[in-house]
C-alpha cells in the first residue's frame, strides 16, 4: 500500500498535548489530531457535508508543535510553491478525526501538510506524469523526513501515486487573500531561509482511476517554470490540457532530479565549509540562489535518481546533526 510513514494519534493523549510517538503502517504518512477525542463517524452524507462545511467555513492556522524533537510552525503562506516528495494514506485512519475536526474520508480530495492553514486548497502536480489535482488540507502530516504532502486515497489514485508509494511532486497554494482567518495561536515563523544559522525546523470525485498516461519527453509548462526554481532543463511554451471530468489536468513533463539540502547561509564561506565536511558522503556543491533580494548559498547533495537512496542520505545527514537537511526536487 505503499511507503511504510508514521502517524500520530493525540485522541489517546491529554488535550493539549501534541507530542506523541509515531506508528509505523503501510501507506499513509503522518497525523496530529488536535482535536483531543475519539473519532466518530458521520453516516448520513448530508449530515457529514454539512459538518464539513462548518468546519471550513473559517481558515484556522494552528499553534506551533513539536514532533520527536522537531518543532513546526503553521503560518498563512498564500505564495507556497515547492517541491518535494508526496506519500498517501488510507486505512486505518479513514473515519479518524483530523487535524482541523474533520472525519477523514481517504475517498475525497484531501490531503495532510505540516504548515499551511486549514483549510487551504492546493494543486498539487507529479511531475514524474503531468498529471495535476487540487486537493484541500485538513489534516497534518507526514512527519516524514523528505515528505512534503500527505494525499488522500483518492487524491493518490488520480495522479498515479498508489503503486509507487511516493512521487515527485510540486506543491502550489490557491490561497488567494488572507480572509476571515482564526489564529488559535500567534506564530512568528520567519521567512523561508532567514534562520540559516540554526537548527530550527522549517470537488468530490466519483470516478475510476486513470490508466497510466503515455511517457512525454518535453519540458514543463510555462506556468509551473515560471515559479520554479532554476532547472537545468530546456523551458517548453506547450500549455496545459484541459482538465477531464476527474478534475485531473494533464500537463507536460520534464525530467527531474533529486537534491538533498544540508543547509542554507548567508556567508560563501560557512557553505564552502559545510560542502567540504559532507564531501565524504558524495559530491557537495554549493549554490548561490536569489531570495526576496538576498543571496543566499545553498549547500547540496546529489543528484540522486532513486527515493530509496535519497531517503538514506537525508537519514544520515540528519542523523550527523545536520536536522535542517531536506529533500528538493529539481
Amino acid at each position: 500500500m505503499g511507503i511504510s510513514l508514521g502517524r500520530l494519534d493525540i485522541s489517546k493523549l491529554t488535550a493539549g498535548v501534541v507530542m506523541a510517538g509515531g506508528m509505523l503502517v503501510l501507506g499513509g504518512c503522518a497525523e496530529v489530531s488536535l482535536i483531543g477525542h475519539a473519532a466518530t463517524e458521520v453516516n448520513n452524507p448530508s449530515q457529514q457535508k454539512a459538518q464539513v462545511a462548518k468546519i471550513r467555513s473559517v481558515q484556522k492556522v494552528g499553534k506551533p508543535y513539536e514532533i520527536k524533537g522537531l518543532w513546526y510552525y503553521p503560518k498563512i503562506d498564500p505564495g507556497y510553491n515547492k517541491t518535494g516528495l508526496a506519500s498517501w494514506y488510507g486505512d486505518p485512519f479513514h473515519g479518524r478525526k483530523t487535524a482541523n475536526g474533520e472525519t477523514y474520508d481517504m475517498n475525497q480530495m484531501t490531503a495532510a501538510h505540516k504548515t499551511l492553514p486549514m483549510p487551504t486548497d492546493v494543486r498539487v502536480t507529479n511531475l514524474e506524469n503531468g498529471r495535476s489535482i487540487i486537493v484541500t488540507i485538513n489534516d497534518r502530516g507526514p512527519f516524514v523526513h523528505g515528505r512534503i504532502i500527505d494525499l488522500s486515497r483518492r487524491a493518490a489514485q488520480l495522479l498515479g501515486v498508489i503503486k509507487k508509494g511516493t512521487a515527485r511532486v510540486r506543491v502550489e497554494s490557491l490561497q488567494a487573500a488572507q480572509g476571515d482567518v482564526r489564529y488559535i495561536a500567534k506564530a512568528n515563523t520567519a521567512p523561508e531561509e532567514s534562520r540559516v544559522a540554526t537548527a530550527a525546523p522549517q470537488a468530490t470525485v466519483q470516478s475510476s482511476s486513470l490508466a497510466p498516461p503515455s511517457s512525454a519527453n518535453v519540458a514543463p509548462t510555462k506556468q509551473a517554470v515560471s515559479k520554479a526554481a532554476p532547472v537545468n532543463t530546456p523551458v517548453s511554451t506547450q500549455k496545459i490540457a484541459t482538465a477531464n471530468k476527474q478534475g485531473v489536468v494533464q500537463q507536460a513533463v520534464a525530467p527531474t532530479e533529486i537534491f538533498i539540502q544540508a543547509g542554507a547561509f548567508l556567508d560563501f564561506n560557512n557553505a564552502n565549509k559545510l560542502s567540504a565536511q559532507l564531501s565524504p558522503l558524495g559530491a557537495a556543491k554549493v549554490y548561490q540562489v536569489l531570495v526576496n533580494g538576498q543571496d543566499f548559498y545553498r549547500v547540496r547533495l546529489g543528484p540522486v535518481y532513486e527515493v530509496d537512496k535519497a531517503d538514506q542520505l537525508l537519514a544520515k545527514l540528519i542523523n550527523s546533526g545536520h536536522t535542517n537537511a531536506r529533500i528538493v526536487i529539481e
